[in-house]
């Protein structure tokens, strides 16, 4: 709150259940705390997701901790969020710490592990305790899961390891608000109950004065203030994990129409985010059991599991709807493992994926994908190449940026395959393995594939490339409302930040946070 000289201390908001939105809620709070002029950031002990991100220094973490960060008008830190688990199916997820992949695990493996990250986390808090004014924690779905609190890292276990108080947040959208709050604190602990300091209700529709009663026949029932009932806005902050709606939301047509697959293991689908920015775009999901329509523009999106979800494509019929998009000449375009997939082969001599040496891949390029033991994370910055055709043609020379995260090197078969950038990069980290074709298009430049994540971001590559669209449909250039998606998303964070001040007792979260130093 503007006004206060002084503070130091952290909050931690953990949920009833997932998807309530804790990850909205603390990404708000850490615009506020940056607001009223305090050195904030985000933290999350453990995190559960396929969307992640590489920092400066090479390393992956979270998604949900870098917009919280980037929020916090801070540079993302791997250590926000210190354990990342990206799910490869049957029970097995990816384990990285730090920023750095210790190997893959099954879920009794990583129960046991996980004695061994309790130092890890205190270590971690202990240094952005040290280095912020306020830490902004964040537990994982729902902090009463009692058949895992014996060894829970990331709730409670983490609240007590970090003595750190606690807000609830509640989704009211779903039904059930007062249950799923008062359900929850009774499974907790009496110590545990001892720290919660008060209960946000979120997503509410319709007149808050009508909701003021059971505001308060739930405090009488929990002896717990209520901090707020947030309204559902339409704010566009991304989406921690794929649970959330986005896939089913149900779209105009529009002078654009992109359709982007969703496979079983999808991961990074922020990359699209843009999109819904531009006001002649329509994006659809092709969800499961459902096919292909007539897009303008298909992208195969990044997947954990490229070989898995190469089968799903396959053996759901969508490999050749694909192809039929790329007779016809729309432009189809792959990211990592989609990228992957695109091409003739895929060989995997360690293993990484499949217990087959060769996988046959869509051949839509003329590469070949071998993966390595050891994953790239790096962010690069490219320049687009003058030789490229097609549906590039116009965006040569432009400059994009973003990350890599993948586990192969995609190499040429033939001279039929052009370079889409330039071969001196510029900028950044660049660590690239020789010979990696970092991105490429067929001979015609209508189907393309890179192995930059973010890549859509830079608003003048997007927007040119939407107009070559435009003019193939005979319709007239337009220049985008959003210049920027940086400040786009910085105009987001500030209306974020006025709702949670309009609609939360402030004064009561600043106590909570200047009570916890004590």
């Amino acid at each position: 709150m503007k006004g206060v000289k002084f503070l130091k201390g952290k909050i931690m908001f953990q949920g009833t259940a997932s998807n309530v939105g804790k990850s909205i809620i603390a990404a708000g709070m850490c615009r506020i705390f940056a607001q009223d002029g305090y050195k904030v950031a985000p933290f999350k002990p453990q995190n559960m997701a396929l969307n992640s991100f590489i920092t400066d220094e090479g390393l992956e973490m979270g998604r949900a901790q870098v917009f919280q960060a980037e929020a916090a008008g801070i540079k993302p830190k791997a250590d926000m969020n210190p354990i990342l688990l990206k799910p490869c199916g049957n029970h097995r997820s990816q384990v990285i710490v730090r920023g750095k992949v210790v190997g893959e695990m099954h879920s009794s493996e990583y129960h046991e592990y996980k004695l061994e990250l309790v130092d890890i986390l205190k270590d971690t808090f202990s240094d952005l305790e040290n280095e912020y004014d306020v830490i902004v924690m964040e537990g994982a779905g729902s902090c009463a899961e009692i058949n895992l609190k014996e060894r829970d890292i990331s709730n409670m276990g983490m609240a007590q390891i970090a003595d750190a108080p606690v807000v609830l947040v509640s989704d009211i959208d779903r039904g059930g608000v007062f249950a799923s709050i008062v359900g929850t604190l009774a499974l907790l602990t009496e110590d545990e109950r001892k720290r919660v300091k008060g209960v946000i209700i979120n997503k509410f529709r319709g007149k808050k004065e009508y909701f003021a009663e059971g505001v308060k026949m739930l405090e009488d029932i929990i002896h717990i203030p209520v901090l707020g009932v947030v309204p559902y806005s339409d704010i566009k902050i991304e989406d921690e994990d794929s649970v959330t709606t986005r896939f089913k939301r149900a779209t105009k047509k529009n002078d654009i129409n992109i359709e982007i697959v969703r496979t079983p293991h999808m991961s990074n689908f922020t990359d699209f985010n843009i999109f819904e920015t531009q006001s002649d775009v329509s994006l659809r999901y092709v969800d499961f059991g459902e096919s292909i329509g007539n897009p303008d523009m298909l992208i195969i999106p990044g997947t954990k599991s490229t070989v898995d979800d190469l089968k799903y494509l396959r053996e759901t019929g969508l490999e050749e709807q694909i192809k039929e998009c790329a007779r016809r000449g729309k432009l189809v375009f792959g990211i990592c493992g989609g990228y992957q997939m695109l091409g003739k082969k895929i060989v995997d001599r360690y293993g990484v994926e499949s217990d087959n040496l060769e996988v046959e891949g869509i051949g839509l390029l003329n590469t070949v994908t071998e993966f390595e033991k050891e994953k790239t994370t790096v962010q690069t910055e490219r320049v687009i190449s003058d030789n490229v055709q097609g549906y590039l043609n116009d965006v040569s020379g432009k400059k994009v940026k973003g990350y890599e995260i993948h586990m192969g090197t995609t190499t040429k078969l033939d001279e039929c395959v052009y370079e889409i950038f330039a071969s001196e990069p510029t900028g950044l980290i660049d660590k690239n393995i020789e010979n990696c074709l970092i991105g490429c298009s067929n001979s015609e430049g209508n189907v393309v594939g890179t192995y930059i994540h973010g890549i859509f971001d830079e608003i003048d590559f997007t927007r040119t490339l939407l107009n070559t669209i435009r003019a193939e449909k005979g319709l007239e250039a337009i220049t985008s409302e959003v210049k920027s998606f940086k400040e786009f998303k910085n105009r987001e964070y500030d209306r974020l930040a006025d709702m949670l001040r309009e609609n939360l007792d402030m004064e009561k979260i600043y106590e909570i946070v200047k009570n916890s130093s004590k």
